[in-house]
């Protein structure tokens, strides 16, 4: 699986370490009433789509840059990659903005 990092061009996968579910890089706040379940929830319980997917991927062997890769997980069809610090900056402003 060749992977289309932002920065680099085409890459092996083999040179990335998968790391789960894009959706899940916020954690839930820890001083919540619901703490226990939330976190619990967030550490155990994983959907396993058929389709397409957004997942965290690290660069281990190369740049060690974090990627956000969307991928089909039923043909393993690698629909894009974007660096994770650039998805995170577009999150945050869209919260500051309300958009």
């Amino acid at each position: 699986m060749i992977i289309p990092h932002p920065l680099l061009g085409p890459r092996d996968a083999q040179e990335f370490t998968y790391l789960g579910d894009a959706s899940l890089l916020n954690r839930p706040d820890w001083q919540a009433e619901n703490a226990d379940a939330a976190f619990y929830d967030y550490q155990y319980l994983r959907n396993n789509p058929a389709g397409v997917h957004r997942e965290l991927w690290f660069h281990e062997q190369g740049d060690r840059s974090w990627l956000i890769v969307t991928r089909n997980t039923v043909t393993h069809e690698i629909l894009g990659a974007e660096l994770a610090v650039d998805v995170a900056r577009d999150m945050s402003t869209k919260t500051e903005t309300g958009v």
